[in-house]
């Protein structure tokens, strides 16, 4: 088989890695792929958004799978323009993709068939959000509708607070036209759990658990960023908690789209709070997180080829998908000053001490090449993930691992996984 993958991040280099250990892969292409997936696909300078080309490419080149990483073209609309043309592609259409394209959508999904989640009013305008701010409680958040790189939510402890966020949203409009709807939501408190799920319309396989660490800071101070860490499993997901999301929460969700006259096929990431009250929605994307999947797929055993076939082809029920019982943490190196002002172009050294080493890997986010030497081009520069028997062996390694690279303005995080000393 020809694969072709959408997208440029760390999530891509590791479905890339997934893919790259596939018997039925002869020839993996990545548009527009980044430095380290160019070391095992050939990378393509197509963006993502440029879907007639895509599907040209694709066309002309045989491409027997296309698989859509990210979640700008998903909503987009890209699976139709492929589909359109006899292509197979692997992820949501774009009538299914609104489950993670607008948040207003998902929570009146959720409450319409009655899936546990934080309560909420969803506004349009700014002066009715305001209005609604002066008596609501604290703390409380705040969402912009649409798409915002995983950025566009503010916890807001006081009214001020609040107030400031509808104006940086709704007025400013600090992620452009994601701020026109807002979504205003309880403050829920527990502990987050991300699960990922294969889904083909019908049937859903749950992955292994993960957490991530949103916050750029230790301690989880500091802005929302896309992710500084992750996790995998999450000693807080049981058997009582995925019993639970499975009847009230999973096969639920995928009904209610089915319902819709939305068939989703693809993956539905559940992000989830474990509150007093039971497990409840946090919020829904529609594909792979990032860096969640550079610790859930380094730990799957099945070939991810018969996964991406079974949803297109609506046979997930006959795949038995299991995970290795062992655990993954993803610690990701990042330019200093990320998310808001860092510099690009600074040199890595230390790349080659991953090579040949079975239960280390490391996913290239934002690199380029110049000549022969790998340089930063982003904010999340490498995501390291380790594996080890349990999460504190795999915490210990993937720290080690982050001693072996070297690049000017060097940041991260030193407690992704403390969580797991607390379980």
């Amino acid at each position: 088989m020809k694969v072709l993958i959408i997208g440029s991040g760390g999530r891509e280099h590791a479905i890339a890695w997934k893919l790259s250990k596939s018997p039925k892969v002869t020839k993996l292409y990545c548009a527009p792929g980044n430095a380290g997936i160019g070391q095992i696909a050939e990378c393509v300078p197509i963006s993502a958004m440029e879907f007639d080309k895509l599907a040209d490419f694709a066309q002309e080149n045989g491409i027997d799978l296309t698989v859509v990483g990210m979640d700008d073209p998903l909503v987009g609309g890209i699976v139709d323009v492929f589909e359109a043309r006899g292509l197979r592609v692997f992820g949501p259409r774009k009538n299914a993709a609104i489950l993670e394209g607008s948040k207003a959508f998902s929570k009146d999904l959720m409450k319409k068939y009655g899936i546990p989640t934080a309560a909420y009013e969803n506004f349009h305008s700014p002066e009715d959000a305001i209005e609604y701010l002066k008596t609501a409680k604290m703390p409380i958040v705040l969402k912009a509708d649409g798409l915002a790189l995983g950025k566009g939510v503010l916890i807001c402890n006081t009214r001020e607070e609040a107030m400031e966020g509808v104006k940086t949203l709704m007025l400013d409009k600090q992620f452009g036209a994601a701020g026109d709807t807002i979504v205003v939501e309880e403050f829920m408190t527990g502990r987050e759990v991300s699960v990922l799920t294969f889904v083909d319309g019908n049937t859903y396989r749950v992955m292994t658990s993960a957490q991530d660490h949103k916050r750029a800071k230790d301690g989880d101070q500091g802005l929302n960023t896309g992710g500084m860490g992750t996790f995998s499993p999450s000693p807080f997901y049981t058997k009582e908690v995925d019993a639970y999301c499975r009847e009230h929460i999973y096969q639920p969700t995928v009904d209610a789209m089915r319902s819709e006259g939305r068939t989703f096929q693809g993956i539905i990431f559940f992000g989830l709070m474990l509150t007093k009250e039971g497990p409840k929605v946090l919020e829904y994307n529609a594909r792979f997180g990032d860096p969640e999947t550079q610790v859930v797929l380094p730990r799957m055993k099945n070939d991810i080829v018969d996964l991406f076939e079974a949803c297109i082809d609506q046979t997930l029920d006959k795949i038995d998908l299991q995970f290795e019982d062992n655990a993954a943490v993803c610690v990701v190196l990042a330019s200093d000053g990320y998310p808001v002002h860092y510099e690009k172009g600074l040199p890595i050294s230390g790349l080659e001490a991953f090579d040949g080493k079975d239960d280390y890997f490391v996913f290239h986010a934002g690199t380029k090449k110049q000549g022969d030497t790998f340089v930063t081009n982003g904010g999340r520069v490498l995501g390291v993930t380790a594996t080890g028997k349990d999460l504190k062996e795999a915490r210990s390694k993937a720290y080690q691992a982050t001693e072996w690279i070297s690049f000017d303005n060097k940041y991260m995080r030193h407690d992704i996984g403390k969580a797991i000393d607390e379980a």
